[in-house]
């Protein structure tokens, strides 16, 4: 059998009409382009999820953690509602109150630690019209009790 055209069909036909015992080129590269527009797409889609996340990266630990929370619920249960109220809570900076109250915290009990002055003590002895510190504001080492 011989391969000829019928005369009627065209004679020439166009590159993206497959040829009848040859391979599609045009299915082969829309399935390459199709893949890799997935892939682009997919990697745009989770880039712009985890924004939030890359955003409070440099915040505190819990807010980063609160934050990444819910962009999980987000991803997990598309409510956008977590993921926007995470995008908000990563562009507030919230204020460290840990800090401060640390440090406050260390000076009080430097001095509650301290050693009361000689010559406050002193001075105390001396002066007979002072009134005499009373059981209650003694420490309660010094009565003998227990810490």
């Amino acid at each position: 059998m011989s391969e000829q055209i019928h005369p009627m069909g065209p004679h020439h036909l166009p590159f993206y009409l497959a040829p009848g015992s040859g391979t599609d080129v045009m299915m082969v590269v829309m399935g390459i382009f199709l893949v890799a527009a997935l892939v682009w797409v997919g990697t745009l889609y989770l880039r712009l999820h985890s924004l939030p996340e890359r955003m409070a990266h440099k915040s505190e630990k819990l807010q980063f953690e609160i934050v990444a929370i819910l962009g999980l619920l987000a991803l997990f249960t598309h409510i956008h509602l977590f993921w926007v109220a995470g995008l908000l809570l990563a562009m507030i900076d919230i204020p460290d109150f840990g800090t401060p109250l640390r440090s406050i915290a260390g000076s009080v009990e430097k001095i509650a630690d301290a050693k009361p002055d000689t010559a406050v003590e002193a001075e105390v002895s001396l002066s007979p019209h002072l009134p005499e510190k009373k059981s209650g504001n003694v420490p309660r080492e010094a009565r003998g009790g227990h810490v």
